[in-house]
């Protein structure tokens, strides 16, 4: 049986990402945990997060979790999800600058303030539609163009757009899924987007970590 850990430090939809992730891989054993050991021991990793980086951060690092995340995040399937991929990077403009795991290149930068009468509101909270730039397995039977469920004020710009899975569109075109080895990572919510984002998460308990 595999087991897969989602991590928990205080600071992610851990219910919601759990009852999807039993929902998809009924065989798998899902496991919420700020444990070592624990997580050091699963076959595969769910790294959720929302609310601010400082806090996630801050939080990462009473838990004793932050060196722990670089250690397995490159060598097992690891999914990061929405503030869960931001955390990847080097550092986002939150906060005034706030340093991230630096597990990938690239910063985590604000929206831009909407012009009056845009229509455009930020966070950027709802329905919209994802772009497929690669072919990784994550994308397995999920139409391109397929509408994901945000909620985010920042967004991810990487330094290597070969990273860039998926990209959207709100005000500007952003990176909204990254790719790296092992590491699969979106900015909008799978376990509240209904199909396709059980999908993806099946994908994911599926996944051998190979793109």
């Amino acid at each position: 049986m595999s087991t897969i850990a989602v991590i928990d430090y205080g600071m992610g939809n851990l219910r919601s990402v759990s009852k999807a992730l039993e929902h998809v891989s009924p065989n798998s054993k899902i496991i919420v945990t700020d444990n070592a050991d624990a997580i050091r021991s699963a076959d595969k990793i769910v790294f959720p997060g929302v609310g601010a980086m400082r806090d996630c951060m801050n939080e990462l690092e009473k838990h004793n979790l932050s060196s722990l995340v670089k250690e397995i995040a490159t060598d097992r399937p690891f999914l990061g999800i929405c503030l869960g991929m931001q955390l990847l990077l080097d550092s986002s403009e939150e906060n005034g600058g706030t340093a991230g795991l630096g597990i990938l290149q690239g910063e985590v930068k604000q929206f831009p303030k909407p012009a009056p009468n845009s229509g455009i509101k930020i966070p950027h909270m709802g329905w919209n539609e994802v772009n497929q730039i690669s072919t990784h397995p994550l994308w397995h039977n999920i139409p391109d163009k397929s509408r994901f469920y945000f909620v985010h004020s920042y967004y991810a710009s990487p330094t290597n757009l070969t990273e860039v899975a998926a990209r959207t569109n709100y005000s500007l075109d952003f990176s909204c899924a990254l790719q790296h080895n092992s590491i699969f990572a979106t900015q909008f919510h799978p376990e509240k987007s209904q199909l396709v984002g059980l999908q993806l998460l099946k994908n994911f308990t599926e996944w051998n970590g190979q793109a």
